[in-house]
């Protein structure tokens, strides 16, 4: 698959030997951190971050899977961490990549089982924490007619810190002990906003939509979604004819793909790679075809729609746009942000729009209404503030594993 689409994408062929296993040795001793993709690179930030400050010279290892998480590590984290991909779920490559690893601990993000993995990880004594840790009604099942395959590679994780109380008795379901399965929160919520983030906002404002309204769909995808955003687009330029459309999708291998929807749809638009050309000021839409400036442009924008949610994907972060007080739309499927939005909806930070003519009815309204503006995103960004915390909880649960399994002293 990963061959395939390296035809597409050459970077899913760079440092492939690292997929099974192989690589240079590491400096030994440290933490190894999972997190599959950009989403849950996000989220570990703050861990990273924490466990730098608070054991200088600790090695860190970030693995992911994909390569625009990869990226993202990279950029995130510069010389804190060391990146790589993890390897496929074989016993060899288990092995070989935690003999070159050597983690006296392991962090695993979200929703991430391998029972090799995990089983070489026991094999090795290296413990196991599954922080964020979620799995959803509809997944368990799937988990569960594979029976003692997963009972085992559960048993091996010495703690799972659990997103919601949902999610813990879910894990218990699957086979993880009551006893170290714990409701620590969502680690998302703890991720913060750069210092300078609404200075960034507002010079991309200055320079795409000085004067007009402007709108984002951040991380969208194909099978629709894009073309339901197109034509809730027309609605919004039928009361609002100057307004700007940032379009950002998910995956880079698809922005030449989306460029040429824009074009059978006839939509005038400009592509963020090639700047800020005069004639982006009177586009209608602008092709986000860069990587890691989507918050920057979430704090330049009246409104946010964040994608996965009108196609069975499952939905993409919620938190960011909130945290930066904008207004948050999306569609029905958040299958994998379940909690975060009931309780942004509860709050009155989101809503949830189900098809094209109601995403264009609802974003005309909110452009038209500045005050309603402010208050939702107000009540967006305390919801977030509310809610953080999973950071410390996490931590107390980390630091007594790190203290159990101290580095050998040198002779």
């Amino acid at each position: 698959m990963l061959l395939w689409r390296g035809l597409r994408d050459r970077s899913y062929w760079h440092n492939f030997s690292e997929r099974f296993g192989f690589g240079a040795r590491l400096a030994p001793y440290g933490v190894w951190l999972h997190a599959v993709s950009v989403g849950e690179v996000q989220a570990c930030a703050p861990l990273v971050s924490a466990l730098y400050q608070r054991h200088p010279g600790l090695a860190l290892t970030v693995t992911t899977f994909t390569p625009t998480g990869a990226a993202r590590a990279r950029a995130l984290f510069g010389n804190l961490a060391q990146v790589r991909y993890i390897p496929f779920d074989l016993p060899g490559a288990a092995r070989r990549f935690l003999a070159r690893v050597q983690p006296r601990l392991a962090v695993i993000f979200e929703t991430e089982l391998w029972p090799n993995l995990y089983r070489e990880c026991g094999r090795r004594r290296v413990p196991l924490v599954l922080a964020s840790a979620r799995i959803s009604a509809r997944s368990v099942g799937r988990y569960q007619r594979l029976g003692a395959l997963f009972r085992d590679t559960l048993s091996q994780a010495v703690v799972v810190a659990a997103q919601a109380e949902g999610d813990a008795e879910r894990f218990r379901a699957l086979g993880a002990a009551a006893t170290s399965t714990h409701v620590t929160g969502n680690l998302k919520f703890d991720f913060e906003v750069p210092p300078d983030i609404a200075q960034r906002g507002a010079r991309l404002r200055a320079q795409y939509a000085p004067e007009r309204a402007l709108w984002v769909a951040g991380s969208t995808h194909g099978g629709g979604e894009e073309q339901a955003l197109l034509e809730a687009h027309r609605q919004v330029r039928s009361v609002h004819p100057e307004a700007l459309l940032v379009l950002a999708p998910r995956h880079p291998q698809r922005f030449a793909e989306v460029a040429a929807l824009l074009h059978q749809g006839h939509m005038s638009f400009v592509r963020r790679s090639q700047g800020a050309a005069p004639a982006a000021q009177r586009c209608e839409v602008l092709l986000l075809d860069s990587l890691g400036e989507l918050l920057d442009f979430y704090a330049a924008a009246d409104v946010a729609f964040v994608g996965g949610s009108l196609v069975p994907v499952g939905g993409h972060n919620l938190l960011e746009a909130a945290a930066l007080g904008v207004p948050i739309l999306t569609g029905p499927d958040n299958s994998n942000s379940e909690e975060i939005l009931r309780l942004l909806v509860a709050c009155g930070a989101a809503q949830v729009v189900q098809d094209a003519a109601e995403l264009g009815a609802r974003v005309s309204t909110l452009l038209a209404n500045p005050e309603a503006r402010v208050r939702i995103g107000a009540q967006g960004r305390a919801s977030v503030d509310s809610n953080r915390g999973a950071l410390g909880k996490l931590l107390g649960l980390i630091e007594p594993l790190l203290a159990e399994r101290e580095a050998p002293r040198a002779p």
